[in-house]
């Protein structure tokens, strides 16, 4: 079950606005303790994964730094035309410390 979303933006070359669904879910027992699932409707696909956490509240964190993570580790972020609110601002979410130094605008400023 989905409990967040946001839509981001990516502006094509052709200037085009193609909406970038980011889907959060509910986390969920699993075999050796907690999983949350999370999804990104890229242009060219969407990309799901499913992140372990010890408990409930754990699985929801990384799932959320895994889910932050994994949009300033695409391909679109460098091109400066994926954008949450304004292009440059970041996309609100945390990330993985491994991210940190790619972080940009506000997301810099709360999580950097």
């Amino acid at each position: 079950m989905i409990i967040a979303t946001r839509e981001l933006r990516y502006t094509a070359e052709d200037g085009c606005s193609i909406p970038v669904p980011v889907n959060l879910s509910v986390p969920e027992e699993a075999e050796l303790g907690w999983k949350c699932h999370y999804t990104i409707g890229w242009p060219d696909g969407v990309e799901a994964h499913t992140v372990p956490g010890i408990d409930a509240i754990q699985a929801l964190y990384l799932g959320l730094q895994a889910l932050g993570t994994a949009i300033y580790l695409s391909g679109y972020h460098p091109s400066g035309r994926l954008c949450f609110d304004e292009p440059g601002y970041g996309y609100g979410f945390p990330v993985l410390t491994i991210a940190r130094d790619m972080l940009i605008g506000d997301d810099s400023t709360f999580c950097g």
